[in-house]
C-alpha cells in the first residue's frame, strides 16, 4: 500500500492519503471537506516551466512530469509547508499541512490533533514553549494546552476572562487571573507543596487548563417533545411545545474541571448542549440537554397552573415564564460551575389543529363578547339611573322654585293690599284736612251720627229727637259720644293696628329673620332695633347709604334731585312715577310756555286768555 500527499480542493491544504484495496476512500480535512481520494486525487496545476495548465495524479508526487515540457511539476518545495508524525494508536505515519487542526489517520480512522502534534514537534526540536497561552476558539469553555512538559521559568500568558488552573496527577492545584506570569516556585505555592518543582531551566509534568469566563450567548433550546397540561382558566387538556435561547457562563473554573472536563481535552457548547463535539464528551452533551428539556417541561405546566394563565394569553406571560425556568436550572448548573445570567421563552407551540384548543378559542371568544354586553348593558344601566336622578332633582328644584314663586306672590299681594289700604287712607286723611278736622273729629261725627240715625225708631233716638227740638241737641251729642266711647275705642284701636301693619309703623324687622318686631330689641337673637333713617337720607351708587350730606363721603357724588311730583285726574297726589299707581294714567308732558304779542307771558294754553291770540307754531 503506497502513501502520497494529496491537498483538499477546497482550502489546498496537504493531508497523506493511501492507495490500495484497504485504504481509507474519504479523508476528512481540517476545513470539514471530505476528501474524496479516488476521485480529488486527479488535480489540475499550472506548469512552473512553461506555464500549461495540466492534469495529473498526486499520487505520483515529485515524479509527476509535465506532458509538454516534461520538466517537474511538484517539488520538495511545495510539501515544506507539512507536518509529519505517527498516529497514537496504529503507528501509521501520518503527513499534514501546519495550518490543520485534524486529520483522520486513513488506517484506523483515529482523529490526530495535528496542532497538538505540532507542539510535541517543537519540544523535539527546540526543547518546551517559552509562551504558554490559550489560543481556543471563543465557543470552548474549557481548552486543554496541547503539552504537558514545561521548564520552570516559561512564561504563562492569560487573557481578560479568562482563568487558567494547572493539574497534575488528576488534582487541580495553581489557579491564575488575567495577567502575565513566570513560572517558578514563587508563584505556583500548591504545586511547589506537594511535587518539589526542579531546578529553573528544568523541566516538570503538569497539565494546563485555560477556562473561558465569557457568557456565550445564543444557544438555542427547544422541548423534545409536547408538554401536556390542564388549561387553568377552561380545564381542557391541551399539549404545547416550547424554544428559545439562553446565555451561559462559568463562575467556578475549579469545579467546572473536576466535574466536567476529568482527563478531556476541551469541552466546548457542543459538548455540553449535544451540538457536537468529540466523542468522549458527548455524554456530557446529552446530559445537559436532557436537564434543560426536563426542567422545562415540569416548569412550564407548574408555572402555568400556579399563576393561573390562560393557555390563550401565554405570550403575555413570557418573561414570568422564563424567570421561572431561569429558577429552576440555574441551582442544577451551580453544581458544575456553570450559571445561566439569561433565560429567555421565545416561542410557545399551541396545538391549533386539536379540537379542544379551538373549543378552548370559541369558548374565549364567546366569553369575551358577553362580557362585553354586559359591560355595556352595565354602562346603560348607570346612565338611565343618572338620567332619572338629573330628572328627579329638576322636578324637586321646580318644585321648590315653584313654592317660591307662590310665596312670592302672595307676599306681593299682601303689599298691594297694604299699599291700597294705605293709599286709601292718605287720601282720606288729606280730604279731611282740606275740610279742616281730624280723624278723631270724623270719627266722633260719624259714630254720634250712627247712634242718632239708630236711636230713631224709639228709645234714646225718640229722646235724642225731641232734646234736638228743645235745643239740647249738642248736649245729647255729647252724651252719645261719651256713652260709645268704650264700645268704639276698640275698633279704632283694631284699625290703627291695621293701618300701621300696612304702613310698616311700629314694627321692623331683624337680620335673624323675625319681623313685625314692636320691642327695642329682638326677641329671637337680641339684636337692637336699627335707629330710623333721616327723612332726607339718600343711598349713593358707589354703595354708601343713609346719607344725610348734599355729597357722598365716600366718592363725593352730589346728591341726587327729587323728582317733580304731579297730580292725576283722579284725585291721586304726589307721584313721583310716569303712570299714576292708581288709575295707571300717564304723567301728562309739560306744556309749551309762549308769550303773546299783547304782552301777556308765560301763556300755556294753545288761545292767549286776554286777547284771544293763537299760540304760533
Amino acid at each position: 500500500m503506497g502513501k502520497f500527499i494529496i491537498a483538499c480542493p477546497v482550502c489546498h491544504s496537504y493531508v497523506q492519503a493511501s492507495t490500495g484495496f484497504f485504504a481509507s476512500k474519504h479523508i476528512q480535512c481540517s476545513c470539514g471537506n471530505v476528501i474524496h481520494v479516488k476521485t480529488d486525487r486527479m488535480t489540475t496545476k499550472t506548469c512552473p516551466s512553461c506555464g500549461n495548465n495540466v492534469v495529473y495524479d498526486q499520487a505520483e508526487g515529485t515524479d509527476a512530469k509535465c506532458p509538454v515540457c516534461r520538466q517537474q511539476l511538484v517539488t520538495e518545495a511545495d510539501y515544506g509547508n507539512l507536518v509529519h508524525f505517527r498516529c497514537e494508536t496504529c503507528g501509521c505515519e501520518l503527513q499534514a499541512s501546519k495550518g490543520a487542526a485534524h486529520i483522520t489517520c486513513p488506517v484506523c480512522d483515529t482523529v490526530a490533533d495535528v496542532q497538538k502534534e505540532i507542539k510535541r514537534a517543537e519540544v523535539r526540536d527546540k526543547g518546551v514553549p517559552a509562551v504558554i497561552r490559550y489560543e481556543g476558539a471563543n465557543d470552548t469553555f474549557v481548552w486543554k494546552h496541547p503539552l504537558t512538559d514545561f521548564t520552570t521559568g516559561s512564561r504563562l500568558i492569560v487573557h481578560e476572562s479568562q482563568e487558567a488552573v494547572f493539574f497534575r496527577n488528576g488534582e487541580a492545584l495553581d489557579s491564575f487571573g488575567p495577567g502575565g506570569y513566570t513560572l517558578e516556585t514563587g508563584v505556583m505555592p500548591k504545586t511547589e507543596a506537594l511535587y518539589r518543582l526542579p531546578v529553573d531551566g528544568q523541566p516538570f509534568h503538569a497539565e494546563v487548563y485555560f477556562v473561558n469566563l465569557t457568557t456565550q450567548a445564543g444557544i438555542k433550546w427547544g422541548t423534545p417533545s409536547k408538554v401536556g397540561l390542564f388549561d387553568p382558566a377552561t380545564g381542557m387538556h391541551v399539549e404545547l411545545g416550547a424554544s428559545g435561547a439562553f446565555n451561559m457562563r462559568v463562575t467556578d473554573a475549579r469545579k467546572l474541571l473536576i466535574k466536567l472536563v476529568g482527563t478531556a481535552g476541551g469541552l466546548t457548547q457542543g459538548d455540553l448542549f449535544g451540538e457536537g463535539g468529540a466523542i468522549g464528551a458527548r455524554a456530557i452533551g446529552g446530559y445537559f440537554r436532557t436537564m434543560i428539556a426536563a426542567k422545562v417541561k415540569a416548569n412550564l405546566a407548574r408555572v402555568i397552573k400556579q399563576n393561573s394563565i390562560s393557555v390563550l394569553e401565554l405570550d403575555m406571560h413570557l418573561d414570568a415564564i422564563a424567570a421561572a425556568m431561569k429558577a429552576a436550572i440555574d441551582p442544577e448548573l451551580s453544581e458544575y460551575g456553570l450559571e445561566m445570567p439569561e433565560f429567555y421563552v421565545a416561542n410557545i407551540v399551541t396545538p391549533d389543529d386539536d379540537p379542544n384548543f379551538r373549543r378552548m378559542k370559541q369558548q374565549h371568544a364567546d366569553l369575551y363578547l358577553k362580557t362585553k354586553e354586559e359591560a355595556i348593558k352595565k354602562a346603560e344601566a348607570e346612565a338611565a339611573f343618572e338620567r332619572k336622578a338629573v330628572e328627579a332633582q329638576t322636578a324637586a328644584r321646580m318644585k321648590v322654585i315653584g313654592a317660591q314663586g307662590d310665596a312670592d306672590a302672595l307676599r306681593i299681594q299682601a303689599q298691594a293690599e297694604a299699599d291700597a289700604y294705605r293709599m286709601q287712607a292718605e287720601a282720606e286723611a288729606m280730604e279731611m284736612k282740606m275740610k279742616g278736622y281730624t280723624y278723631q273729629q270724623e270719627t266722633a261725627r260719624q259714630v254720634g251720627t250712627e247712634a242718632v240715625r239708630n236711636g230713631g225708631a224709639g228709645g234714646l233716638g225718640t229722646i235724642a229727637g225731641d232734646a234736638m227740638q228743645l235745643g239740647i241737641g249738642l248736649g245729647v251729642m255729647g252724651g252719645v259720644i261719651g256713652m260709645t266711647k268704650e264700645a268704639v275705642s276698640p275698633l279704632t284701636q283694631q284699625a290703627g293696628g291695621v293701618l300701621g301693619q300696612a304702613a310698616g309703623m311700629g314694627g321692623w324687622t331683624c337680620a335673624c329673620g323675625a319681623k313685625n318686631i314692636t320691642s327695642n330689641f329682638c326677641p329671637e337673637c337680641g339684636a337692637k332695633k336699627p335707629a330710623p333713617a333721616a327723612a332726607d337720607a339718600w343711598d349713593c351708587a358707589c354703595g354708601a347709604k343713609g346719607i344725610t350730606s348734599r355729597f357722598c363721603p365716600e366718592c363725593g357724588a352730589k346728591k341726587p334731585e327729587a323728582p317733580a311730583a304731579w297730580s292725576c285726574a283722579c284725585g291721586a297726589t304726589g307721584i313721583t312715577s310716569k303712570f299714576c299707581p292708581e288709575c295707571g294714567a300717564k304723567k301728562p308732558e309739560a306744556p309749551a310756555v309762549w308769550d303773546c304779542a299783547c304782552g301777556n307771558k308765560g301763556v300755556t294754553a294753545k288761545f292767549c286768555p286776554e286777547c284771544g291770540g293763537k299760540r304760533p307754531e
